[in-house]
């Protein structure tokens, strides 16, 4: 049995990530840490774990922690990892970290984007990007894995096969993307009140969204190495959960759409959590809901010799959480799907 501590595990991706390893058959939780509700009971906190979790919140003493369990989830904002992790807590415990802290390489690039110093930056080159579909065995052997973001996931996922597969050029690669308001965080904030959100759609961080530069990276090894430079624009939706990803890119040579279909299911094809839909059938987010799956695909536009490629996730979970459960899973030996296998819910 895996024992598993959690810091954050009050904000949305830590309430997940307990709803997810409450019925995971080989984890059982030891800490649940919040520094805003020490020694609240989660389910206080929580009321759908009423009967169901009995523990009352810790503190986030992460060197505590170490000593008493296998694996450590960090749901938490930027910088808060990055600042006390140290090479000595990683020779005790494995740690899965939801932040952007260790997902991208160059620290430059994440201090330029999210407008902190990196506390810990001899760390990053051994952290290994956290998306099980493409760096399977990497993740296997990690102490340190840097669980990939929401938008992150869905853009880098369907587009993959097609830039790795030169089928596109990926340096004219516009991504088109919606979140639900739990994609912000649990925290109060005026843009995320119901008034400010309902019966409204709005763009945000318009060419400066801090998840531009972890989709070109990532994207950029599947160049071959080579750089990517993508326009990235989310947009937030009044709707608890769902990320959807329209992006469009110029062909790099004529194909046909049984080509593309056959790009995306030689990486996809044995993959349990992506499904590519078939022909004509495009990604919704109530199709994903509440479950671990990415929805996929695409459509050649042959007048102006370009292909949209669609994706569909629910945030909360692979976009987060069940992604994170799904690391673990592999950095454990464990059967990967173990404790992920949920069906989406509707309505």
């Amino acid at each position: 049995m895996i024992k598993v501590g959690i810091i954050g595990a009050t904000g949305y991706a830590g309430g997940e990530l307990v709803r997810l390893l409450m019925q995971h058959p080989g984890a059982e939780i030891k800490w649940y840490g919040s520094r805003s509700y020490v020694d609240q009971k989660y389910a206080d906190v929580y009321r759908n774990f009423f009967e169901i979790v009995e523990d009352k919140c810790l503190d986030d003493n992460i060197e505590k922690m170490a000593e008493e369990v296998d694996v450590i989830f960090t749901a938490t904002p930027q910088g808060y990892l990055g600042g006390i992790l140290t090479e000595e807590i990683l020779s005790k415990v494995k740690v899965i970290d939801l932040s952007a802290d260790y997902r991208i390489k160059d620290v430059a690039t994440y201090e330029k984007w999210y407008g902190i110093e990196h506390k810990s930056p001899q760390l990053i080159e051994q952290a290994v990007y956290g998306l099980c579909e493409i760096n399977r065995e990497k993740i296997k052997t990690t102490r340190l894995l840097a669980n990939p973001g929401c938008y992150t996931t869905c853009s880098i996922l369907s587009a993959y096969p097609l830039v790795k597969e030169g089928i596109i050029d990926p340096n004219t690669i516009i991504v088109d993307a919606k979140s639900g308001t739990s994609g912000a965080g649990r925290g109060a904030k005026v843009p995320n009140l119901y008034c400010e959100v309902n019966e409204n759609v709005k763009a945000y961080g318009v060419l400066s969204h801090r998840h531009t530069p972890e989709i070109e990276e990532q994207l950029g090894y599947a160049h071959d190495g080579k750089p990517v430079t993508i326009i990235f624009t989310p947009h937030l939706i009044p709707m608890n959960r769902g990320i959807l990803v329209t992006a469009y890119a110029s062909l790099a040579k004529k194909v046909t759409a049984d080509e593309v279909r056959a790009a995306y299911n030689k990486y996809y094809a044995g993959e349990k959590f992506v499904r590519v839909l078939e022909d004509g059938v495009c990604p919704e987010t109530k199709w994903v809901e509440g479950s671990n799956y990415v929805d996929v695909n695409f459509k050649i536009d042959e007048r102006t010799n370009r292909v949209v490629m669609m994706g569909a996730l629910d945030n909360v979970v692979k976009g987060a959480a069940g992604q994170a459960v799904q690391n673990m899973n592999l950095m454990f030996g464990l059967p990967e799907a173990q404790g992920l296998e949920l069906v989406p819910m509707f309505p």
